[in-house]
């Protein structure tokens, strides 16, 4: 099939490498014209496992072209995609003026009929409202589908390759029929493609990303509790997880979730369920707990130097919202550091592909280390903040003679407590008993 896809974020890219990979010519827009020149020369401004070699193998064969022409990319394709972000607004709704915008600009090129679709995350009727602000700038047919995208960063590639299921919506049997035929490549495991009303394939995304993130937010309100009765988090999860009714994902404890998708769509979630008359009280308190937790890690920081932080050097591993990304959007660490600076302490940061991204930020405001362990000279204490795999297997023996004193604060509950305790580390985590030794040693 021949496909347009307008922006070429982590959405757009991805997803229009993965359908050229199928054998589609799939033409990749995006306003950005030094963006859509590097792509064409193979470079790649995000951090995504394999999606480097999946663009540059597809733009070699033919299938996966990059322009900033969307006339070009419109009148050249049966479907257009919209993949353009939608940030959150100040008052938390969904701001959809790229969408909007996308949407103006394919129908003013729109040279015969076209399937539009919507993977844009976006509030319930949104595609409606697209719809009857393309009828006014055309008198072209189009039909419209809500078809969001389930896309975890660090593992894009194999959750479009693979996926657990493809929501489609929309109400022309035909148009379901073509997205089905688009699809099927994707789905012969049997994985299903799910077809439905545009509106319920809008509401589906937020609503999957809320239940997730209501899933993290209990355990962290459970582990919190934990660390007041003596109860060990990973034995409750083990024994929750092993529950058919519940099952074992998104059931560990840390410093909570961030990113580009789970803060902003709760946020909206909320706003779309006050403009309708009912507030979403599990859904605020699952924000208001998140946000919490970094205040809980901070104060366990607090706890253990009574005399306060300034001047104290504290080193941070981990800098991206969750492994095998170098996105900082909502990432925990931003506003942990945020929190140690303002209080004095001097920070010296380490992670594997993120550090860029956060110098942008913060610029000059912490020390940017070349290495994990060089992070920690004479630190007084370690904040792990994201589950990098280097960082699991990790030299206790070093870290300790290159520490100042040999505290970690593990804000992932990564390290065993037990060869902690008896390499001489004070370790601090969420919701795991056999507490440190007093506060302040």
């Amino acid at each position: 099939m021949k496909i347009c896809m307008i922006g070429t974020g982590y959405v757009g890219l991805v997803s229009g490498s993965c359908l050229a990979d199928m054998g589609n010519n799939v033409i990749c827009i995006d306003t950005n014209k030094a963006k859509i020149d590097k792509l064409s020369k193979g470079e790649i401004d995000i951090y995504e496992p394999g999606l480097s070699e999946l663009v540059r193998r597809n733009f070699a064969e033919g299938r996966l072209s990059f322009t900033t022409d969307l006339g070009h990319g419109v009148t050249n394709s049966q479907i257009c995609f919209i993949a353009v972000g939608t940030p959150q607004s100040e008052d938390g709704t969904a701001d959809l003026k790229h969408v909007s915008n996308a949407a103006l600009a394919v129908a003013r090129a729109m040279n015969d009929y076209k399937i539009i679709v919507v993977k844009s995350t976006v509030p319930v009727g949104s595609c409606d409202a697209i719809a009857e602000m393309i009828r006014k700038e055309t008198t072209h047919d189009f039909d419209i589908v809500s078809n969001p995208e389930f896309l975890m960063e660090g593992a894009a590639i194999d959750n479009f390759m693979k996926p657990e299921r493809v929501i489609v919506g929309c109400g022309s049997q035909t148009v379901l029929d073509t997205m089905r035929e688009l699809y099927a490549p994707f789905t012969r495991t049997g994985n299903p493609i799910l077809t439905m009303d545009v509106r319920s394939a809008e509401f589906s995304k937020y609503a999957a990303n809320a239940i997730l993130s209501t899933r993290i937010s209990f355990m962290n309100e459970m582990a919190n509790l934990c660390d007041r009765v003596g109860a060990d988090i990973d034995n409750v999860r083990r024994a929750i997880g092993s529950d058919s009714r519940v099952g074992p994902k998104f059931l560990f404890p840390g410093v909570g979730f961030g990113g580009s998708c789970f803060p902003k769509d709760i946020s909206a979630l909320i706003r779309i369920g006050e403009a309708n008359g009912l507030p979403l009280r599990v859904v605020k308190a699952t924000r208001d707990v998140n946000e919490g937790q970094r205040e809980v890690f901070v104060d366990k920081i607090r706890a253990h130097f009574p005399g306060g932080l300034d001047s104290l050097n504290i080193a941070i591993w981990g800098l991206s919202f969750k492994p095998n990304t170098d996105d900082i959007r909502e990432a925990p660490s931003r506003t942990i550091v945020r929190m140690l600076l303002d209080e004095g302490a001097r920070l010296t940061v380490f992670d594997p592909v993120a550090v860029e991204n956060f110098r942008a930020v913060f610029n000059d405001t912490v020390r940017y280390a070349p290495n994990a362990y060089d992070a920690l000279i004479d630190a007084d204490a370690l904040c792990l903040i994201t589950e990098w795999n280097e960082f699991r297997n990790v030299d206790f023996d070093r870290m300790k003679r290159l520490m100042r004193r040999p505290v970690i604060f593990d804000g992932r509950n990564q390290y065993n407590r037990r060869e902690l305790d008896r390499l001489g580390f004070t370790y601090y985590c969420f919701g795991r008993p056999g507490g440190p030794p007093e506060a302040g040693t």
